[in-house]
């Protein structure tokens, strides 16, 4: 009889995620595309590994005590996460989010008891931005801590010490490549440089939407963006501190429609319900794999991150009317 696992604390349940062998973007790659299953996270998304690191820094840093606050600008996953990881550390959580964010992530955060603030989405150089307006908040209440998770790397240590070790075990030291979106760059840089501590010659590529500007500056060395993306919680327009020396070796970038083909196809032929960042992470493995079964030697095997689940997104992405009014492709079966 096969051991099951068993946890001695809830917070234990973050990160040890699965990783599964996706057969149709494996089949259109020419090699093994693996997905990193970062909904089975507690807060149903890869956030919840940040904000368990970021707390616990804070934590060990002196700055987070009994009965505090933690505060946070977030597009909605990193807030959940947050949220539930103060629940069970005995905080209080204020969270920051732009109001063009899907509904169930705002019915999510007041459901975990997160106190929410709502602000116009912005550009970054505003000061009304989420981030900055999260970081007044923090200022001026007594007992709180700023989470900061673009520029606070205890999030990139999240996934140095965390996700690129599971990977490399699960994958049993075989892995040509890893590839996935920036929001904060914690994600991309961690597994960046976990796993190149482990094989240097592992290909990195930062996958980027439409809309966001790293495409640019890694292809250039300008940070520059063109076209426009609805995907939620990725995009960087900067160099966060959590990005600074990411080993990326390529780019690619992806529309929202190449992505939602892939969020369609692996609902309807596997039955994964994802959102569309995890769309825009596979459509950039299969062009990662590509790339790398030109090079030879063998089978490749490139590994990324389902980031969260669709049912977070049944008001936008699986929702006809507003697929329509984002001029995106309605999926065949909410015709």
């Amino acid at each position: 009889m096969t051991s099951l696992p068993v946890r001695q604390n809830t917070l234990d349940l973050i990160g040890n995620t699965p990783l599964v062998l996706l057969k149709g973007p494996s089949e259109a790659a020419g090699c093994e595309i693996w997905g990193k299953c970062e909904f089975a996270n507690p807060g149903a998304s890869v956030k919840d590994r940040a904000a368990l690191w970021i707390i616990r820094d804070a934590e060990a840093r002196g700055e987070l005590g009994p009965g505090g606050t933690v505060v946070e600008g977030t597009a909605g996953n990193t807030g959940i996460g947050i949220a539930l990881v103060a629940n069970a550390r005995g905080y209080k959580t204020i969270i920051v989010i732009p109001d063009n964010q899907s509904k169930e992530k705002m019915d999510t955060l007041r459901a975990l008891g997160a106190e929410l603030v709502l602000v116009p989405p912005t550009k970054f150089a505003d000061p009304n931005h989420f981030v900055h307006t999260s970081r007044r908040i923090a200022e001026e209440t007594e007992g709180a801590v700023w989470a900061n998770q673009f520029d606070n790397v205890a999030n990139r240590r999240a996934h140095i010490e965390g996700t690129a070790p599971e990977i490399w075990e699960q994958m049993e030291g075989r892995v040509d490549g890893f590839t996935c979106a920036v929001g904060t760059g914690g994600t991309l840089a961690g597994v960046g440089m976990g796993l190149k501590a482990f094989d240097e010659n592992i290909r990195i590529a930062l996958t980027d939407p439409f809309g966001a500007a790293l495409y640019n500056y890694y292809a250039n060395g300008e940070l520059k963006a063109e076209g426009s993306s609805v995907a939620e919680g990725i995009g960087q327009g900067r160099i966060t501190a959590n990005l600074e020396g990411a080993p990326v070796d390529t780019q690619f970038r992806i529309s929202d429609e190449e992505g939602m083909e892939w969020v369609a196809r692996l609902l309807r032929e596997e039955g994964l319900c994802l959102g569309l960042s995890s769309g825009i992470n596979v459509a950039g493995a299969v062009q990662l794999g590509k790339q790398l079964g030109q090079s030879g030697g063998g089978r490749k095997r490139v590994a990324t991150i389902l980031c969260d689940t669709g049912f977070r997104y049944l008001s936008s992405l699986y929702n006809a009317e507003w697929l329509e009014s984002k001029n995106l492709p309605v999926f065949d079966w909410l015709r």
